[in-house]
């Protein structure tokens, strides 16, 4: 079986382990993080592969050798825990398993990590906000003013509640243990190589495609938590889906727009926009072209409580999953 028998209570009590210690610095300073690992992986996979001298075709296909290699990697890891743990009376298999979907939900470490942002504006400084949004945009932040700092802050807040909470959670219900280390084995892939540069252009294309797959139904299920969550909360649900409904698609990004444009919707502002990233500028479409560009520190805070809230929505979800389950 590649689904664990409890699986959704295994997300629960991760989710609850993620909100309730995040990223425990002590803990990552003494050993390395499953996702830097990934990444090391996927460093030196590219490192021995992707050769400057070797041609289009030969690089298409060790690019998707590659990408096979890493998944052949995290379906052995999840394989191999989970198959430890229901075949044997060793119950620690089953704490490591709810440890390790803890660690690649990424809940409260995309709340501080954006808050970080907020209490840098709060206390007027600029500069911090600045180095504070680098650390989890892509783009060049040096010159950002207070409004484009904070869009660039919600923004981020939207993607990676879809990515790295929504995306997670939906994979380990599908495929357990193996399909949560995948989507985090491509998601890595995709941030370190899926760009369109000379050097990743070609090697990083089939990662940064699958990783859209991964993403298809995700990124619409944010949108639609954020869009629920509005209605019944103090935001603007029809705007939020009325902004997904016209703008979503015209994002550059298959799956971004869709988060982004509903959590534009609901505070009333446009996100996403033209942006520079090293020396390329992007030119992307606004989402929620009625909404305002003034973002400000209180804009990062209601689009932390919005995800709160609709991660709140998410859980009531997975427990009405574990009645309905259960009672069937």
């Amino acid at each position: 079986m590649l689904i664990t028998e409890n699986a959704d209570i295994i997300l629960l009590i991760a989710l609850a382990l993620d909100s309730l210690f995040g990223e425990p610095t002590w803990l990552w300073n003494r050993f390395p993080h499953p996702v830097v690992l990934m990444g090391r992986l996927i460093a030196a996979t590219e490192k021995r592969f992707n050769k400057r001298r070797t041609g289009r075709f030969q690089k298409h296909m060790l690019s998707i050798i590659g990408l096979m290699f890493w998944i052949v990697v995290a379906v052995g890891i999840g394989l191999t825990v989970t198959f430890a743990w229901q075949f044997t009376v060793f119950s620690g298999f089953v704490i490591l398993e709810i440890i390790i979907v803890a660690v690649l939900i990424a809940g409260r470490s995309l709340y501080e990590h954006v808050d970080a942002v907020r209490i840098a504006l709060e206390f007027k400084c600029l500069r911090e906000a600045r180095k504070a949004v680098s650390a989890i945009v892509g783009r060049n932040s040096e010159s950002l003013d207070k409004s484009a700092v904070c869009r660039a802050s919600i923004e981020s807040a939207a993607e990676n509640f879809s990515d790295g909470i929504v995306a997670p959670a939906l994979w380990y219900l599908i495929a357990g243990l193996p399909g949560i280390l995948v989507y985090k084995m491509i998601n890595t892939a995709d941030s370190m190589i899926g760009y369109r540069t000379p050097r990743y252009k070609i090697f990083g294309c089939s990662a940064a495609r699958l990783d859209d797959v991964l993403n298809l139904v995700p990124a619409r299920l944010t949108a639609l938590f954020l869009i629920i969550t509005a209605l019944l909360g103090d935001f603007s649900g029809f705007n939020a889906f009325r902004s997904v409904w016209l703008d979503a698609k015209k994002h550059r990004s298959l799956n971004a727009g869709w988060p982004e444009a509903a959590m534009a919707g609901a505070l009333g502002l446009a996100l996403a926009g033209p942006r520079e990233y090293g020396n390329e500028k992007i030119t992307d479409a606004w989402m929620n072209t009625d909404g305002t560009q003034k973002a400000n520190s209180e804009d990062i805070l209601s689009a932390l409580n919005l995800i709160f809230r609709a991660n709140c929505m998410m859980v009531l979800s997975i427990i009405i999953l574990i009645f309905s389950s259960r009672t069937s």
